[in-house]
């Protein structure tokens, strides 16, 4: 038992929106995707994806990714991307995959998750912040900070230490470095964080590493080559 995590696929199978406009990296990446999937993830692993999982509007748009999704082996955890306006309520995702029988799929989203004793922890994020953020901007940061704060803590209230941070958004880019979101990651002592959302020309700005006893990792799938990375 493995877990492992990949971000943005942005599958389009319900919509026609492929990504391969956005250049030769796409170029047949769904089929990518499954080969690379089928060559490491097994029926006893967990792959948790860090947003932009469909392009869909609509939840019943995104019908046919889920049945993709599902046809792989694994349970799969998913959070929140920017894209991801299928989004809609807890009850209405968890009945969406009962009634259609993926059992092996459920939403991070005010809660957390065990696999192999990990405490899989996250929110989707917001902006990094570039100074001072303002108006709906600072209202969505402050929300989504609180989610992830409510994450922790709810796993360390069931006795979990070994704790992982998947966000959508970056919480630092390279040149800014500190913010509310890191602070937080520092104060609760989080060895690791895995985050989305930066694609080909934007991974640049993207920081990885250590910083302050986090270690940081960008998991879009166009960075790592569509093949989901090791968590534990």
């Amino acid at each position: 038992m493995a877990v492992y995590t990949i971000s943005d696929l942005h599958l389009p199978l319900g919509v026609d929106k492929p990504m391969d406009i956005f250049g030769a990296a796409w170029a047949n990446y769904v089929e990518r995707l499954r080969e690379n999937w089928l060559s490491v993830i097994t029926p006893e692993d967990t792959v948790v994806l860090g947003g932009d999982f469909s392009w869909a509007m609509y939840l019943e748009e995104s019908k046919k990714d889920f049945e993709f999704l599902s046809s792989l082996p694994g349970k799969k955890i998913l959070l929140k991307g920017n894209h991801d306006y299928w989004w809609t309520t807890a009850n209405k995702l968890k009945n969406f995959t009962l009634e259609n029988g993926w059992a092996d799929v459920a939403f991070l989203h005010n809660n957390f998750f065990e696999a192999d004793g990990l405490a899989i922890c996250g929110s989707r994020g917001w902006l990094v912040p570039q100074g001072t953020l303002t108006g709906d901007d600072k209202k969505i940061y402050d929300r989504e900070l609180l989610r992830l704060e409510a994450s922790i803590h709810s796993a360390k209230k069931n006795g979990y230490e070994n704790i992982a941070v998947f966000l959508h958004f970056p919480p630092l880019l390279k040149d800014w470095r500190q913010n509310p979101m890191v602070e937080l990651l520092e104060k609760e002592e989080i060895k690791n964080c895995y985050y989305g959302h930066l694609h080909m020309a934007g991974a640049k700005n993207a920081f990885q590493g250590e910083l302050n006893g986090v270690n940081y990792k960008l998991c879009a799938c166009d960075f790592l080559g569509f093949m989901p990375i090791r968590v534990i």
